[in-house]
């Protein structure tokens, strides 16, 4: 029988319990002005409540000039340590007309993290709307430790877009996350870009950087659609672009298809300790653009119907790796002592010209090519070839030395060896086409 000292006992036991469950569980925000509060102190667990939370309610437009006059060019900066906040299901939503009116210096970023050992989790940033500035990116990371996990950016707002690089590289950019902090980790991470601009970037030698099942994706489109054009830019510009391409000249050639964005996964610097690891780029310029002297690893990640597929310099280490060809050149080696292993895609595209399946220079590197199905259109492995003129397709590829390499084709892909190549082992399921190296040994196969 139950009796009232036992039932006050029982009621004293639930009640502590309850209270100690609330005390091991994390503040919950509810506004962006307690986030961006809460993201400059220290050693916090943080959670917010899920739903969309619209940048211009916390920063009015109204405020931007005294913003401007303050010199407060980020929205929301995480200057604090050690904190972890938790915002799965929380969506914020920037109105790009906030960076157009505040104009602030060339390359900077909207939400920066400048504090260490920090984890946001779950995030997603929308932008709204066509506003431009000068560069940057929506998220920066300079700070050191950090980890972003499951989080989400939408990228618009960049002029000139919907020409890719054809008019240049520069102009009102718009990029996804900047990373300057050794010790970044971002893991599930995805970028939509839907502006001209990279969608992970790394600058100013920032080392042991990690991703693991990210995803960059942006937008292609055709050459022919712009020279259709009545009116606008190209129109304007007489479809001239910057580069000569292989028609001698520098208007827009036909049968391309362009990236409207720069680089999935693009390095700048030098960055020790770089790993990726089932990562995927798709409809990007570059897909995996790592062009670091810093050995890179790359684990099992893809590009696909991107404008190069992965592009590696020295000591570079790809495993498991595979891409298609369907809009440009699966794989550029340069640089030295570089081992890729790298899978051939069946996938192709109807009416693009597509000029080589890879170009590879540079010494003692090491490129096995695979394939698990015949691609019908043949496009050349060129061995002793440079990349073309600021990776345009349209352009031709240069002559550059290629000593010591290891080349195991497996593919049914032919092989070009021009006269720049020396001293290479070539085995190789498709025909050699051309052999214009030196000391060049070619072991054919068949299927």
């Amino acid at each position: 029988m139950v009796t009232v000292t036992m039932l006050r006992c029982f009621i004293l036991w639930m009640a502590a319990l309850a209270v100690a469950t609330a005390a091991d569980s994390p503040p919950v925000l509810s506004s962006l002005a307690e986030l961006a509060q809460a993201a400059t102190r220290s050693g916090q667990k943080l959670k917010m409540k899920p739903g969309k939370y619209r940048l211009t309610d916390f920063i009015p437009l109204a405020s931007i000039p005294e913003r401007r006059k303050q010199k407060q060019w980020q929205f929301i900066t995480f200057s604090g340590n050690d904190n972890t906040f938790d915002l799965q299901g929380v969506t914020l939503e920037l109105d790009t007309a906030l960076r157009q009116k505040l104009g602030s210096p060339i390359h900077t970023d909207e939400f920066l993290i400048s504090g260490k050992g920090n984890t946001l989790q779950g995030l997603t940033i929308t932008s709204l709307g066509k506003g431009i500035a000068f560069g940057g990116a929506v998220l920066g990371v300079t700070g050191q430790g950090n980890t972003l996990k499951d989080c989400v950016i939408h990228v618009e707002g960049s002029s000139p877009y919907g020409y890719g690089d054809l008019f240049g590289k520069g102009g009102h950019k718009h990029s996804g996350v900047h990373i300057t902090g050794s010790r970044s980790r971002f893991i599930d991470c995805k970028v939509f870009q839907k502006a001209f601009g990279h969608a992970f970037y790394l600058q100013e030698n920032c080392d042991d950087v990690v991703f693991e099942n990210c995803h960059a994706e942006g937008v292609m489109r055709r050459t022919d659609e712009m020279l259709a054009e009545i009116s606008g830019l190209a129109f304007d510009r007489r479809f001239m672009g910057e580069v000569q391409n292989r028609s001698g000249t520098t208007r827009i050639q036909p049968g391309y298809m362009k990236a409207l964005s720069e680089d999935g996964f693009r390095t700048y610097h030098t960055h020790r300790g770089l790993v990726l690891k089932n990562c995927t780029s798709k409809n990007m310029r570059g897909g995996f653009e790592l062009r670091t002297k810093t050995a890179p690893k790359l684990e099992n990640c893809t590009a696909i119907g991107c404008e190069r597929g992965f592009w590696v310099s020295t000591g570079a280490v790809l495993t498991g790796c595979k891409g298609d060809t369907q809009f440009g050149p699966l794989l550029y080696v340069e640089g030295d002592k570089a081992k890729v292993e790298v899978q051939l895609l069946p996938t192709e595209a109807d009416k693009v010209n597509v000029h080589a399946v890879a170009a590879l220079y540079g010494i003692d590197n090491e490129v096995t090519i695979t394939a698990k199905s015949v691609r019908v259109q043949l496009s050349p492995i060129l061995i002793g070839y440079t990349p073309p003129a600021m990776g345009e397709n349209a352009t031709a590829h240069g002559e550059r030395l290629a000593r010591g390499l290891i080349l195991r084709n497996q593919t049914t892909m032919p092989v070009v060896i021009g006269t720049k190549a020396e001293k290479c082992q070539i085995s190789t399921l498709g025909a050699v086409q051309e052999n214009k190296g030196k000391d060049i040994t070619v072991t054919t196969h068949s299927r």
